[in-house]
């Protein structure tokens, strides 16, 4: 990236009609360009940040870790990816794809043509921002934040740690069939839906052609056979 690049985006973005304007920037980066999304999300751009250093008591023995460990609870490592629910998900994908540049791995085609959950990536991780299909016709609205940790135990603890903390667990430890992410869901105090993953796969191949996932195929449901809680399809933030 580079203060062209964004430029550049914000151009693209303001062409469509979605621009929100400048801000002078926030804690830890420099100015943003702000616009939605076709359906109504909010989201940033900016260039300039300020680069983490860890105060002493929290430099790391290797110097290729931003810190020493200081994992409680489930230890989370870092953001993994969001999941936004939509009225239209091919037109918000499309704008990912056209506006943002993103690049397509996964997606589901119904018969009917319609594509009702797209998986875009801004780097070389299977995703990084989806888009999924809102069954009650809401605009705008979150499905789920995606924290990563390094493995599969990490899931299980996480789920443990939920369990005795009486955190309501939406959908037990299991594994997507898209993109190939283990996974556990919550809700947060505030009602957002919680993702705590860990595994999918990582695009090498620079000719990557996008995975089409046909309705009867997804009638399987997950990985393993287990259905999707039906939850997922209705269920998001702002509740409706």
């Amino acid at each position: 990236m580079s203060p062209e690049a964004l430029e550049r985006r914000a151009g693209a973005i303001t062409e469509r009609g979605l621009a929100l304007g400048w801000t002078d920037g926030d804690f830890g980066h420099g100015k943003t360009f702000r616009f939605h999304g076709p359906d109504g999300h909010v989201f940033e751009l900016y260039y300039d940040v300020e680069k983490y250093k860890a105060p002493e008591q929290l430099r790391p023995t290797l110097k290729n870790q931003p810190q020493k460990f200081t994992g409680r609870g489930v230890g989370v490592k870092s953001l993994d990816h969001i999941n936004f629910l939509s009225s239209n998900a091919v037109a918000d994908g499309d704008f990912m794809e056209n506006q943002l540049g993103l690049r397509l791995t996964e997606q589901i085609v119904m018969d009917n043509g319609y594509r009702p959950g797209v998986w875009y990536r801004a780097t070389n991780k299977s995703y990084d921002v989806v888009y999924t299909h809102d069954a009650t016709g809401s605009k705008g609205r979150l499905h789920h934040v995606a924290f990563a940790v390094d493995t599969n135990e990490g899931i299980w603890r996480a789920a443990d740690i939920f369990v005795d903390r009486n955190v309501f667990i939406e959908f037990a430890p299991s594994k997507h069939a898209i993109n190939q992410t283990y996974f556990v869901y919550s809700y947060e105090p505030g009602g957002n839906r919680i993702e705590i993953c860990s595994g999918g796969y990582l695009v090498l191949d620079p000719d990557w052609e996008p995975i089409s996932w046909s309705e009867h195929e997804r009638a399987r449901g997950q990985f393993w056979g287990n259905k999707t809680v039906e939850s997922f399809h209705t269920y998001g933030t702002p509740v409706v």
